[in-house]
């Protein structure tokens, strides 16, 4: 799929003061996010967050009480039919007709969009990787397999959002693994925005490319995830391993260094790692390694809010 460049810099998808009220209380209160394309967003919330009653908001299932959801700049309050053929998505399991085969299934469904060709089909079946197996019966599929057909038909008619409701529920480690390839794939080829929904943080951290944190119906953070665990625009723990560790710490104390075994214990960001290295080497210290020691992202999310459990 082929985007111009002004395209590229517009988000897919703006939830603008996204507000969800049933009789006395607020199920989800102002949510402001933009969604990029080409990228893989995580929603993350512990139970009751919000994250299901937004995405019904977001494809029509469940009306809103104040705000809007922009897709590709069409209004899904105001101008439902434009704003929806922008989306595919899959709520938990996919549904199949289990004694069709794959190809047949895909054909069906084929039927109910204009437009979608045998070569579109023939696309996404190499897509999602299952031109080997796409003419045998669903019901000999593994439930990873089901996913990814589930995926080939969400995304037939070529949407700019695909939108993931837990996706990973009782899909095995290899299966998992096989679904964030794809789904990584899929968001840089296509160039579309995928949101997925999920309470597996370690699965979160490797398959996305930023998370949005929900908690109370309020977002609290959006975060980017780089090389799968640093966090941009955060400072992390940095061990410097040095021969001499108690001049060091002592040469580091404007950046209230802690003395480790084996070296120096700070919080900084990238830059400040440089200028750190640069004090330790004029002054002599032999620096012999850096080491980030990153929280994990379901280290980070119990922090933030508070321990609640994530489902």
């Amino acid at each position: 799929m082929v985007h111009s460049a002004a395209s590229d810099k517009q988000p897919i998808v703006r939830l603008q003061q996204l507000t969800k009220v049933i009789g006395r209380r607020t199920i989800i209160d102002g949510l402001t996010l933009d969604i990029p394309r080409a990228e893989v967003v995580g929603f993350l919330g512990p139970n009751g967050a919000g994250k299901t009653t937004t995405i019904r908001m977001m494809v029509g299932l469940m009306s809103m009480t104040k705000g809007d959801v922009l897709i590709e700049g069409h209004s899904v309050r105001d101008d439902f039919e434009n704003a929806i053929r922008h989306v595919g998505a899959i709520v938990e399991n996919p549904e199949m007709y289990k004694y069709l085969t794959g190809f047949q299934n895909l054909l069906h469904f084929s039927r109910m969009i204009p437009g979608i060709t045998k070569q579109r089909i023939d696309e996404v079946v190499e897509l999602v990787g299952l031109k080997g197996r796409i003419n045998d019966k669903v019901k000999t599929y593994s439930l990873g397999m089901r996913q990814r057909l589930g995926i080939a038909q969400a995304i037939m008619h070529k949407p700019s959002l695909l939108i993931l409701d837990e996706p990973t529920n009782g899909v095995d480690p290899a299966g998992i693994r096989e679904l964030r390839d794809y789904l990584r794939k899929l968001a840089k080829e296509e160039g579309i925005a995928v949101l997925v929904s999920s309470h597996l943080l370690s699965e979160m951290e490797l398959m996305c490319d930023r998370v949005a944190i929900i908690q109370g119906g309020k977002l609290i953070d959006v975060r980017t995830i780089q090389n799968g665990v640093h966090l941009e625009g955060t400072t992390s723990q940095i061990l410097f391993e040095v021969d001499r560790p108690d001049d060091a710490v002592k040469l580091l104390a404007a950046y209230d260094a802690a003395l480790m075994d084996d070296g120096a214990l700070v919080r900084a960001d990238r830059d400040t790692v440089a200028a750190i290295n640069s004090v330790l080497v004029g002054a002599g210290v032999k620096v012999y390694g850096i080491r980030v020691l990153n929280k994990s992202l379901e280290d980070q999310f119990l922090e933030m809010t508070g321990g609640e459990p994530i489902v």
